[in-house]
């Protein structure tokens, strides 16, 4: 499963004044000014691969020079605006027919979504091998015996990317995906390789584990834009898939949306499902995170929280007793400032990242 804003700007066309100033005040005071990632000269495009989070805005900065800066803080007009709208999606929810209709069968909806949009339709992740380090590491020529699970993988633009920078003969990437139509864009692609690639119809939420795989087999779980398609009663059985999955020690490269998105804050009326939970126009779900609830959610915390009842059955007490619980490495809030120069439009962006490792 891939969102079709993940990685695009996204206008909004009657909030240009959102915000006038940036506080620069988490950056820290240095001599030199903050390092721009190219030639200034070339300022229009960033260079390629760009470094993620090394231009900052600062109050002698234009706003306007560059299309994007890292690590900017919504400031308190945007603040305000942004609970304004959430709160008018509160107000004006998904009727309880659509719900059902919605929440019943997502397969259908990305479905639907991969037959209206070829793969050409999604960019290739090239900033995934500089977001997480891991990725260089286990392609190397002697990195000996890797198993990479993609879950949600979509058209195989993470999949087909990490392959083609691949030098480890004992590589082998599983692209799961919910969506069949995703699965047959897959292995009609130029470049599947059945020996270092298998691409599979798989419920990150189901009951089984991928096909192909065992408990204990996987070293790397790539996790990008798919946890937010799930439903919150669907993340603990989705956790202890991956947990299975795993072997101890194994690790997940986490990146999804955070809350206060402008994806978020740009929903219309009729798309609220449930607390940072919506539908889009093509009928997928996506929910928003924020950094404390994702920590609870992979440290197991959140799934722990209910006390014993006195009417749990046995299956409730086993349950329990197989609560997965990651050891969070890292997990950090990835705050971007994108720039439309020709319109003059500012728009914050939100996305959460992190790794987790089975203990």
């Amino acid at each position: 499963m891939a969102s079709t804003t993940e990685e695009l700007p996204i206008e909004k066309p009657t909030e240009q004044n959102l915000v006038d100033k940036t506080s620069s005040s988490t950056v820290e005071e240095q001599e030199l000014p903050a390092h721009r990632s190219h030639d200034p000269q070339y300022n229009q495009k960033r260079s390629d691969p760009f470094q993620f989070g090394s231009r900052y805005l600062q109050e002698q900065d234009n706003v306007f020079e560059f299309n994007a800066w890292d690590h900017v803080e919504t400031d308190d007009t945007y603040k305000e605006y942004a609970e304004q709208q959430i709160q008018m999606q509160r107000e004006s929810p998904v009727s309880d027919f659509d719900k059902t209709r919605f929440n019943s069968d997502p397969a259908k909806w990305w479905n639907l979504f991969y037959k209206n949009n070829t793969a050409n339709f999604f960019k290739n992740r090239k900033w995934l091998q500089q977001e997480f380090p891991i990725l260089g590491k286990i392609t190397e020529g002697d990195a000996g015996p890797v198993t990479i699970l993609e879950v949600g993988a979509g058209a195989g633009n993470t999949a087909f990317p990490i392959l083609a920078n691949n030098k480890n003969p004992k590589l082998k990437v599983h692209a799961c995906d919910f969506s069949k139509k995703a699965v047959e864009v897959m292995r009609g692609h130029e470049a599947y390789n059945t020996e270092q690639m298998q691409a599979d119809v798989w419920d990150a939420a189901g009951e089984d584990l991928p096909p192909g795989l065992e408990e204990g087999s996987v070293d790397v779980v790539l996790m990008v834009f798919i946890f937010s398609a799930l439903s919150p009663s669907q993340w603990k059985q989705a956790v202890q898939n991956i947990y299975r999955v795993l072997k101890p020690g194994g690790e997940v490269c986490f990146r999804d949306y955070g809350r206060g998105d402008l994806a978020q804050v740009r929903f219309r009326k009729g798309r609220y499902l449930d607390e940072n939970f919506y539908i889009r126009g093509d009928g997928t779900r996506v929910y928003f995170f924020d950094k404390d609830e994702l920590h609870k959610i992979w440290s197991g915390d959140i799934f722990s929280e209910n006390e014993e009842t006195s009417d749990e059955t046995p299956s409730d007490k086993k349950a329990r007793a197989q609560i997965p619980s990651f050891e969070i490495e890292d997990l950090g809030v990835d705050r971007r400032l994108l720039v439309n120069r020709a319109k003059k439009l500012k728009m914050y962006r939100c996305w959460m990242q992190g790794r987790f490792r089975k203990k």
